[in-house]
């Protein structure tokens, strides 16, 4: 599977981050829902949660999918807490499913992508099985090497696409779509044969393919991934798995999807910086970063790690910062116990230093630091800023440099 956030990821620099900017993310079985929305073939299904389903009573097929729904891969070869294997059954005796579904309902289940601990289990779907009898992969999304959409298609599906385009480049086409002209019937019917449909099954998955695109278009999607789009033994063409992306920038016009956003998985840090516009990850260090610029919130992770120290946050408060927002980095930072000391290192630009300095001062007059705080300032009014540190009577330590301000928040703790 490509990640899902293709469009923006932090890849892992010295051991210190392989954690991507958080965006929407939905469950398998929302997904699932704006498929079906949208007239795209899936399989039949029904929801399980607390409560129980009233849909399962009249839910019959001849065999059953159960799938434990949380935001990470590598399900069915998962286990959960209570001694439990795997995310995912399948069976045909349907006095199974209750056995199964209470197995996994308000336990952990434990993968290769989650926490140590585990996700509890707050839904289970259950849907129907199909036979597959090949499967292939279909995915579009934002290119910004084509400056647009593309649409990336293989025959080969239902494994690693990354190793398909390392290992059989060959079974792997990317065609540019046109914005205004979407994918034609032209171009379906090309992916149709390099996906190997053949027959009946031919236009079946060309108009499948358009149906993707036409949602793509409708939510305002980033990426969309089926892997795999599938023919079963019945001359059916279904999308089985299918993983979205959206554009943030159009929250606003999709609110329905943005609503349907389950943040019981995420950290709850990150849901109070987001209020205030401010990117936030979590880590497993002591020393809590303050930067504006993803740039220079990597560089400033690397050397801490350099000058012997391990950061424990990436916090950038972007080129539009206010004080409020200063304001309210300090206290998620802080929030953290086991952050020992915090560095602010700004280099203004677009920041005026000012701002970050008052914002500071005024964080610090609203709370009681009790660990040291190393600021330094460089660019747009840091002179006026550096007197505002030093006139605010405030426990401070400055740094000249970068590397100034890295030593001394090591050697702080």
């Amino acid at each position: 599977m490509l990640p899902r956030n293709y469009v923006l990821t932090f890849f892992k620099r010295n051991d210190i981050l392989k954690t991507p900017r958080r965006f929407l993310n939905l469950l398998e079985y929302q997904s699932k829902n704006l498929l079906r929305k949208n007239a795209v073939a899936i399989q039949d299904f029904c929801m399980i949660d607390k409560n129980g389903s009233q849909e399962l009573n009249n839910f019959n097929v001849k065999e059953y999918v159960i799938k434990a729904q949380i935001l990470a891969g590598g399900r069915g070869k998962g286990h959960f807490n209570n001694g439990f294997k795997g995310g995912v059954h399948i069976t045909q005796n349907r006095n199974e499913i209750e056995d199964i579904v209470n197995r996994m309902l308000g336990y952990k289940l434990i993968t290769k992508q989650t926490p140590k601990d585990g996700i509890e289990v707050n839904k289970v779907m259950v849907a129907e099985s199909v036979n597959i009898t090949r499967e292939t992969y279909v995915c579009i999304l934002m290119d910004r090497q084509k400056n647009g959409p593309v649409i990336i298609a293989s025959p080969a599906g239902g494994v690693d696409i990354e190793a398909v385009a390392e290992k059989t480049p060959h079974l792997l086409k990317t065609l540019p779509i046109d914005i205004f002209e979407g994918v034609t019937d032209k171009m379906a019917d090309e992916l149709a044969d390099f996906l190997q449909f053949k027959g009946e099954l031919k236009p079946k998955a060309s108009e499948e393919l358009k149906k993707l695109w036409k949602l793509f278009v409708a939510v305002d999607a980033t990426q969309l991934e089926i892997n795999p789009l599938v023919e079963t033994d019945d001359n059916k063409v279904i999308s089985v798995d299918a993983k979205l992306n959206f554009d943030d920038n159009a929250k606003y016009r999709q609110k329905e999807v943005f609503e349907m956003e389950d943040v019981s998985e995420s950290d709850p840090r990150e849901l109070e910086a987001s209020k205030y516009n401010l990117n936030y990850i979590g880590m497993t260090g002591n020393i809590g970063c303050l930067v504006n610029g993803a740039g220079l919130a990597m560089a400033t992770m690397d050397i801490i790690k350099l000058h012997g120290g391990d950061p424990a946050n990436f916090l950038d408060v972007g080129g539009g910062v206010k004080e409020e927002q200063v304001k309210a980095a300090f206290k998620i930072i802080t929030s953290d116990q086991s952050v020992k000391s915090v560095l602010v290192n700004v280099f203004g630009g677009i920041v005026n230093c000012v701002t970050i300095a008052n914002g500071i001062v005024g964080a610090l007059k609203t709370m009681t630091l009790k660990i040291p705080l190393i600021v330094r300032l460089e660019g747009t009014n840091a002179v006026e800023a550096r007197k505002i540190i030093s006139g605010s009577g405030l426990n401070i330590i400055t740094a000249d440099n970068l590397d100034d301000a890295a030593r001394k928040a090591v050697k702080s703790i």
